[in-house]
Parts: structure tokens; sequence; C-alpha cells
């Protein structure tokens, strides 16, 4: 399914401000997560069942020895081909939807084995809720988008670091902005751009920014 939408992820643009973590809690009723000073500004320090979108925080040093910090506002790709939805083989649990192509899992991944769901995403996306044994995810906020709405992760990002649109449009908006900003960033790249419906760019190799950037 290579239509549909999807959602281009700017980190260059991302001030790490949290609009879109907050705003995805909000508008699909999640609970706050406890949380401890574990050393780092991210919080909380991973993806959980209640928690769908995490601004990953990663710092080090660059080739010529000067430090980065960089953003990732981590969450599922909606791939193009789901290998989670492939692994599962059980359409009531775990689906694609025609128009968008997001993946959409359902209460029924409880009766799934949630290891081999979760070994199966190159992205390391899926969490289980421990009481209810069910998996959860980002829904690229379907309810939204079949009301006319755009991704509350999205209408909430003040600098425009993320944009959702049709699938072909996006492609193109992210091939003009990687070309833009290899002129200053010569290892600026769209992340799995064929593959995946949330296509991430970043300036620099990544997998400075977060371990599971890359497949």
């Amino acid at each position: 399914m290579s239509e549909g939408k999807s959602i281009l992820v700017d980190t260059s643009r991302c001030t790490a401000c949290r609009g879109c973590q907050v705003a995805c809690k909000q508008w699909n009723q999640l609970p706050g997560t406890q949380t401890k000073n574990w050393g780092s500004y991210q919080n909380p320090a991973d993806l959980s069942a209640q928690t769908w979108k995490l601004v990953r925080f990663a710092e080090g040093k660059k080739d010529n020895g000067k430090p980065y910090w960089y953003f990732f506002s981590d969450q599922c790709r909606h791939c193009i081909e789901p290998p989670c939805k492939a692994t599962a083989g059980y359409e009531e649990a775990i689906s694609q939807d025609a128009q968008t192509g997001a993946v959409i899992y359902s209460a029924k991944t409880s009766e799934l084995n949630a290891k081999e769901i979760v070994d199966s995403c190159p992205y390391n996306i899926p969490r289980q809720d421990e009481k209810t044994k069910a998996l959860f995810k980002c829904t690229m906020c379907l309810d939204r988008i079949s009301n006319g709405q755009i991704p509350a992760c999205v209408k909430s990002c003040p600098t425009g670091a993320m944009v959702f649109g049709d699938r072909e449009e996006i492609l193109e908006k992210a091939q003009k902005r990687v070309e833009q900003l290899k002129k200053t960033y010569p290892k600026a790249q769209a992340i799995d751009a064929d593959t995946v419906r949330v296509i991430y760019i970043v300036t620099d190799d990544p997998s400075k920014y977060h371990q599971y950037a890359a497949s």
C-alpha cells in the first residue's frame, strides 16, 4: 500500500518542547507516567503502553570533536509492509487502515505472543500493558484523520517540525528539505522513506539520535 497518508518529522526544526508528546497523551486520554530524575531531560525514560510518543534526547561528540545534542520524537513508523502485522497473521488484532495505511492494534493483541510482535518491529515500538496483556502504540490519530483533522502531535508542533499529508506530497517535501539541508549538513537524509509512513529527516548519522532510528 504505497498511497495513503504520511507524517514528516524534520528533526532539524525540533526544539524538544515536547508539545507533541503532551498532545498525544491528552488526545488519547492516556494517564501520566510517574517518573524520576535519571540524569536526562528525556522523560519518561521510554515508550510504554501509556506513552505512545516520546521525545528522545541524545548527546555526544561529532567526528570533529564538537558536542551535539539531538532530539528525536519517537513513535510508530506505520510501515508500508508492517512486520508486526505479518508476524501476527491475525487481522482482528493488527490491521492496516485502507485509506491511510495506518497500522492499528486492537484489544485482541492480548491473544498474541507479545515478545514475537515486539521483536518483529525494527524500531522497537509496541509495548504491552501488564494488566490487560494487550499491545499499544501510536494510531496516527486515525480517529482525528477520519473526521478531517490532522494528528494531534502534528497539530501541536509550534515550529513546523511535523507535517501531515498525502504520502506523495510528504515524499516530495522530504526530498526538497533534504536537498536544502545537505548544503549545510552533508549527512542529511530521510530515514527509510520508501518503507515507512512516519519519515524522519536527520542531519547526522541516524544512530546518533536513537539506536532504533534506522532499521
